[in-house]
Parts: C-alpha cells; structure tokens; sequence
C-alpha cells in the first residue's frame, strides 16, 4: 500500500483538499492508498478552511481535518511527498536532505515540470473551487500513473 503524504504552509487549505479528493478518488476506485496532509507552518488542531470544506462538500467529500505540522515522523511515514510548491519542497529538502528521492511538488512528480498549485487562502469560494479543480485534475493524472505501474 502506498503512503502518501500532501504539504503546504497551514495545512487548513490546498494539502487538506489534495488529501480529501485523493482519498475519495482511492476509495471509489479501490486503489490501495493512504493519504494525509502537513503544513510547514501549521497550528496542529486548526480547522481547515471553511471555503475548503464547503467545496468538498459540494463535491460529495466530507472530511473533520485538523492541520498538523510536518514532523520527521510524517516525512518517514510517506512514501512519496507531494508537495503545493517549488518553495514547499525546498523547505522539506532543507531539514531532511537525505528525502530527495522522495520529495516532489505535485506538478513534477506527474509532468517533469514543477509549477506551484495556486494558493487561495483568504480567498472566495469560487477561487478555492478553481483551485481544487486543479488539485483534481492532477490527481486524476497521478491515479492514472499509478494504475499503470
């Protein structure tokens, strides 16, 4: 089974989403997975975002996250780290140098080309919708990888 872990800055918004959806879209297609999130700088016990919660929501996901902060247990649980952005990543590979072969922004990790996943803190609804579109579009790429492996 393969153990994945999501980073961002908080933990309340794009890595709880990217966590969600992958492990709704596990389940529904009964891929072996298990999926959390961490934030670089998050408040453990944090909610996530109510606009994150709300298009999960009307998505058919539903989820009580909580944020934790990335810990080196959470870096040794994972057998891949996703990370939100190029800035994410480095902060990761920075204390723990050794993950390299394991640490990647989403965007490379399935197209060899990292680009950052948009953040919409503070944003509107809409603006988190979009970005969880993104978030999905990728994952569906990532699933897709992953089947055929």
């Amino acid at each position: 089974m393969k153990r994945v872990l999501f980073v961002c800055t908080g933990n309340t918004c794009r890595s709880p989403m990217a966590e969600a959806i992958l492990t709704h879209m596990a389940k529904q297609k009964q891929f072996p997975l298990q999926v959390r999130s961490a934030g670089i700088y998050a408040v453990p016990g944090d909610n996530i975002s109510p606009q994150a919660k709300e298009v999960l929501s009307t998505e058919g996901i539903q989820t009580d996250h909580c944020a934790q902060r990335l810990s080196e247990e959470l870096l040794e649980w994972a057998d891949v780290i996703l990370t939100m952005t190029k800035q994410h990543k480095n902060a990761v590979l920075l204390e723990s140098p050794t993950l390299n072969k394991k640490v990647y922004t989403l965007t490379e990790y399935i197209t060899d080309d990292a680009f950052d996943i948009m953040d919409p803190y503070g944003s509107s609804v809409e603006v988190y919708r979009r970005c969880a579109e993104e978030i999905y579009q990728h994952l569906e790429t990532l699933m897709e990888k992953w089947s055929k492996e």
